[in-house]
């Protein structure tokens, strides 16, 4: 396919062309390459790993995809019935390949149960990604830049620097990937390129309304009843722009849902007028809690999230903490606050 060119928009960067050269100059025809992304894979993990997986086949390079977590069900239509294997699983999918190749995060830590695993490989381990460097990196090998709006814009650019075909299937996969990370084109890491690349993707087969309904039209009445007790828990401290809520651990099983339909939920609170720090508290019910930090206007929660391990994005991140809901709502909650007197804010 002929990347579509709206003054230059869609053509990669020299030095991201230069290191995807650099990258693919460390494969070959007849490998078996493992991908892998973070855990509680979200649509830019799955969607670039599905993305890549079909290029590489291309090329005569197999692929098996090797994920922490299991896929999750509302992105399954991505994977097909074509060259997506998903056969093998945890560290044993690891055994016989020939490199591995991360896509999504920069930080060994967030391979959870394949951390350690990954760590002793002796095969090549090379990264993707659109996030801040963590504390542990992956890999060698680089295809990284922050500029990108999702981990699928520079898997977009294998595809266009190596003049592979983006096939409907591909395109599909790269329209998820990014539609998800941009927040439906709503965040502010929507660039004009990224709308430049989803029109590419549209013209390359993608239905955006079939998309939509997809990934976003097909809730249970179980996460809509999850959604309603979690809102439940809303606090709100208008003076300092935090707005906060939280799930206990048994909300999985009462609701019949599944951790994927969790996603999303801090948007709530992060919707409300003025607020500039939303936090979502999801107890894990055994002694950790996840939580997600999101942000408006300049306030930088990614340096927020790396007092606890954690990172992710600006606006958007995340971290693990251990210990009960209320100590570390307590905890994370005066860190805030001290964070938002502070005025963190990006630059």
């Amino acid at each position: 396919m002929t990347a579509l060119v709206v003054d230059g928009l869609v053509s990669a960067s020299a030095d991201r062309q230069a290191a995807i050269r650099a990258w693919f100059a460390s494969l070959r025809p007849g490998m078996t390459v493992a991908l892998s992304t973070h855990i509680n894979a979200d649509g830019d993990g799955c969607g670039s790993e599905s993305a890549l997986a079909r290029l590489l086949a291309q090329c005569g390079i197999r692929c098996r995809i090797v994920n922490p977590t299991p896929w999750p069900t509302m992105f399954a239509f991505l994977l097909g019935n074509d060259v997506v294997d998903l056969s093998a699983k945890g560290a044993a999918g690891l055994a016989g390949i020939d490199a591995l190749v991360v896509l999504d995060i920069n930080d060994r830590r967030r391979l959870g149960q394949l951390a350690e695993a990954v760590r002793a490989l002796e095969v090549p381990v090379s990264v993707i990604d659109h996030h801040l460097p963590g504390d542990e990196p992956v890999g060698g090998l680089t295809i990284a830049s922050t500029r990108a709006c999702a981990t699928g814009e520079l898997v977009y650019d294998i595809a266009v620097t190596l003049g592979l075909e983006i096939t409907p299937a591909i395109a599909q996969s790269l329209y998820a990937a990014i539609l998800t990370d941009t927040g439906s084109f709503r965040f502010s890491n929507t660039s004009p390129r990224a709308h430049a690349i989803a029109a590419a993707l549209l013209a390359a087969g993608v239905n955006p309304e079939e998309m939509y309904r997809r990934i976003y039209a097909q809730v249970s009445v179980g996460r809509l009843r999850l959604l309603r007790e979690a809102l439940g828990s809303l606090q709100t401290e208008p003076e300092l722009g935090l707005s906060h809520i939280s799930v206990a651990a048994d909300v999985m099983d009462r609701f019949d849902v599944t951790s994927e339909e969790l996603d999303g939920i801090v948007e709530h609170p992060r919707s409300i007028a003025g607020t500039r720090l939303a936090v979502f508290f999801r107890d894990l019910g055994y002694g950790k809690v996840k939580v997600s930090f999101r942000s408006t206007g300049d306030v930088n929660v990614q340096q927020l999230a790396s007092r606890y391990g954690g990172g992710g994005h600006a606006k958007a991140s995340g971290a693990m903490l251990t210990g009960g809901l209320e100590e570390v709502q307590a905890q994370v909650l005066a860190d805030a606050r001290e964070f938002l007197r502070g005025a963190a804010v990006l630059g």
